[in-house]
């Protein structure tokens, strides 16, 4: 019963943006929690794709440099154990990463990963952004990472949009990107939460 019932803590069930009910992690937690990723400074977009329309239904954009965070605009991934706070998801280790893409991955959405790799200078750059940008409405995912991408240097180029496909398309033109795709073939129900929860323990 207690798994279960820290399998609905996560909420991060649906792919598409809604807003943030949950308070923010204290400054001391998010401290405590940082990552540093041995793999060098990168930008990764993830855009949670429909497998039936091809439309998109979230964007969100790991930064990996001094620590490396999710920025989860309008997020619903959501685990007590995961520090939070104004939409960015701190302490990403490898088991916490898989579990974000466990959670929106499922038979009507798979996990689109665009990676690039950045300067550590860019990478601190994006890393002052996202951590000083806030929380962000339901439906402005695309909007904000693409203001958010538009502030660094050598992705002037990126428009700003509202779509997350849009903006898949734009940054998949930049030199550099690795692109990966991540499919689960299930519900996204309770045993994809309690799944995701197992991977978050790696």
């Amino acid at each position: 019963m207690k798994s279960i019932l820290t399998a609905l803590a996560l909420v991060g069930l649906l792919a598409g943006c809604s807003v943030d009910q949950n308070p923010d992690s204290p400054l001391e937690v998010v401290a405590a929690a940082a990552y540093r990723a041995p793999e060098p400074p990168s930008l990764t977009l993830m855009t949670m794709v429909n497998n039936r329309t091809g439309s998109g239904g979230h964007t969100a954009l790991m930064v990996n440099g001094s620590q490396r965070v999710i920025f989860d605009p309008a997020g619903s991934f959501r685990d007590a154990r995961l520090p939070e706070r104004g939409d960015v998801l701190y302490g990403v280790t490898p088991g916490w990463l898989q579990a974000y893409k466990s959670a929106h991955a499922r038979s009507t959405f798979h996990v689109v990963s665009q990676e690039i790799p950045v300067s550590a200078a860019v990478a601190e750059r994006a890393l002052q952004l996202v951590r000083s940008n806030g929380a962000v409405p339901g439906a402005f995912c695309a909007n904000a990472t693409s203001g958010i991408l538009q502030q660094l240097p050598g992705f002037g180029g990126i428009k700003s949009t509202f779509y997350p496909v849009k903006l898949q398309d734009q940054f998949e033109t930049l030199p550099g990107v690795t692109t990966t795709k991540y499919y689960e073939d299930d519900d996204g129900d309770v045993i994809d939460a309690l799944r995701a929860t197992q991977l978050a323990r790696q």
